[in-house]
């Protein structure tokens, strides 16, 4: 029987260190090979992330125990979470999640916190896109202006070029741009 354990996180700014450290407090010693660590948004379908892919395909066989610190570092959504569960323990691995309070997700009690926390999970991270989107509405509500800045001094300098008598695509060589660039300000007014 082998311990693997799964880490992830959503940004850069982020490090698994922290869930790493709290698996081997709660008594499983994975050793570093088997620790696998990710960065990638938990809205990913499990399967679809590389080094979680990799890992199922590849390394765990049938008497091996996953060891992950959350539900939702499996993922955010609540039918992908069971599907992946399902998946692995129709391969013969033990999935083992330390924030629920069964460890067996094959039992009846299991399979019911599985889909209380999975659900739990899913419902948070639409909350967060309702938050995100009420944040953007109150932003366009107080006149804040939201998306790039307008390109002046490109304007200005693609203007010039034309002035100057350059073709388009002159202009996009003598300021190094690319030609949709050059074409989007063409006929602007600078």
């Amino acid at each position: 029987m082998r311990i693997f354990s799964y880490c992830r996180v959503s940004t850069t700014e982020q490090t698994t260190e922290n869930q790493i450290i709290a698996i081997r407090q709660r008594g499983y010693d994975v050793l570093d090979s088997r620790v696998i660590s990710e960065t990638i948004s938990g809205s990913v379908e499990a399967m679809k992330r590389q080094k979680f892919k990799m890992l199922v395909e590849h390394q765990l066989e049938a008497g091996d125990i996953l060891v992950v610190l959350k539900l939702d570092r499996l993922g955010r959504d609540n039918i992908d979470v069971q599907n992946t569960i399902f998946l692995l323990k129709d391969k013969g691995i033990k999935v083992v999640c330390l924030d629920l309070p069964v460890a067996d997700l094959s039992s009846a009690e299991g399979k019911l916190m599985l889909q209380m926390f999975s659900a739990f999970a899913e419902f948070e991270r639409n909350r967060i896109r309702e938050r995100t989107k009420e944040g953007i509405e109150r932003a366009k509500a107080q006149g804040k202006k939201l998306g790039r800045p307008k390109a002046y001094t490109t304007t200005s300098a693609v203007q010039a070029k034309k002035a100057g008598g350059l073709s388009q695509r002159k202009t996009a060589e003598a300021l190094g741009l690319g030609i949709a660039t050059v074409k989007r300000h063409w006929n602007v007014a600078a």
